[in-house]
């Protein structure tokens, strides 16, 4: 009897004992805010740490394709969106973009330092982010080895002492090829811009799916020295990028920028909010925070490119290596859309049929 009143006791002890202690509730997982972009959207970690940091958020980054590729992906997916917001929209395909309807407007008040000729859309619903100039890129050396100078206009590229020196991506399958080919539109019209093509064709133009293939295998630099073209179609900010990756150290860059007044085509890329995401704040949050000055610093060493805030300070390689051409050339965006397909077929018959 006695033990069974012990053993009772030592029961009822554990029990209330057991209900005394803390219950430690349940961390709450933070929410996730996905951004999609296209496949060389990077950022440091740092600056995404700080974001999630102050929002008590964690990003999630999905990446579609090329340009055109993560944006028809984005269309597509309207009604049951991929992710939350979409950075890489460019000014040529801002119209279909806008005209596909899938993006809340939202005036970010950091807008106030973007310069308004970034601002191409009036609805506020892509917002510029960051822009670069597409152009060419030689090899000094070489042309100076050859003894030959270096071209000043897309004109001179069709010259006999330019034959078979040049290599470009293909505007049906590369962002930069496509700037390129509306930089000779530009520049030498509708009536004109294939008859250009014919001549480059004729003097051995060599065209690549995309710009790593024309820069990395074929670029005299971009290659190492084991390419065979020392002219490439690339960006104003590739001799900043030719520094900080060379391999041998060097503290300048082996290539040289080639931007012609009003014939290198300046690329604006836009950040949207998608109008079905169910955190319309939060990403709005994250519109601003993209920019603010910290995200923008980051931009030119992580997309070399340049930020779209006029407080944002650029790396001394930028300031010593890169360039921003004077004027580059027109198209509006509108014409763009109603013509880029009929453009790019008629390109590629010439060239590659």
């Amino acid at each position: 009897m006695l033990y069974r009143t012990i053993l009772i006791s030592l029961i009822l002890a554990a029990l209330l004992n057991a209900g005394c202690q803390p219950v430690t509730p349940a961390t709450p997982e933070p929410a996730i805010l996905t951004l999609a972009s296209h496949d060389s959207f990077n950022v440091s970690e740092e600056v995404v740490a700080a974001f999630e940091a102050q929002h008590g958020v964690k990003l999630q980054f999905l990446t579609l394709g090329d340009a055109g590729e993560a944006l028809n992906k984005i269309i597509l997916s309207a009604d049951a969106p991929l992710a939350d917001l979409f950075f890489g929209v460019d000014n040529t395909f801002l119209s279909r973009a806008l005209d596909a309807d899938v993006f809340a407007p939202y005036a970010s008040p950091l807008l106030s330092h973007v310069p308004d000729d970034l601002e191409l859309d009036e609805s506020y619903r892509l917002l510029p982010v960051d822009y670069g100039f597409v152009n060419l890129n030689a090899d000094k050396a070489w042309f100076e080895t050859a003894g030959i100078p270096l071209p000043a206009t897309l004109q001179d590229l069709i010259n006999p002492e330019y034959a078979g020196l040049l290599v470009a991506p293909n505007p049906a399958t590369s962002s930069p090829g496509l700037a390129f080919l509306l930089a000779t539109i530009a520049r030498f019209g509708e009536d004109g811009y294939l008859e250009y093509w014919q001549a480059l064709r004729d003097n051995d133009v060599l065209i690549t799916g995309g710009w790593s293939e024309a820069y990395f295998d074929h670029f005299t630099v971009g290659s190492g020295g084991t390419g065979d073209r020392p002219l490439v179609v690339s960006y104003s900010t590739s001799p900043p990028a030719d520094v900080l990756y060379a391999a041998d150290g060097r503290t300048e860059p082996a290539s040289v920028n080639i931007s012609p007044p009003g014939e290198t085509f300046r690329q604006i890329e836009f950040v949207g909010i998608l109008k079905h995401s169910p955190r319309q704040e939060l990403a709005q949050a994250f519109v601003d925070f993209m920019l603010d000055t910290a995200f923008q610093e980051d931009i030119p060493l992580q997309m070399f490119v340049y930020p779209a805030n006029v407080n944002a300070t650029l790396p001394e390689l930028f300031v010593q290596f890169g360039q921003t051409p004077a004027t580059s050339a027109v198209v509006p965006p509108d014409d763009i859309e109603a013509n880029r397909d009929r453009w790019i077929n008629a390109w590629t018959d010439l060239m590659l049929r």
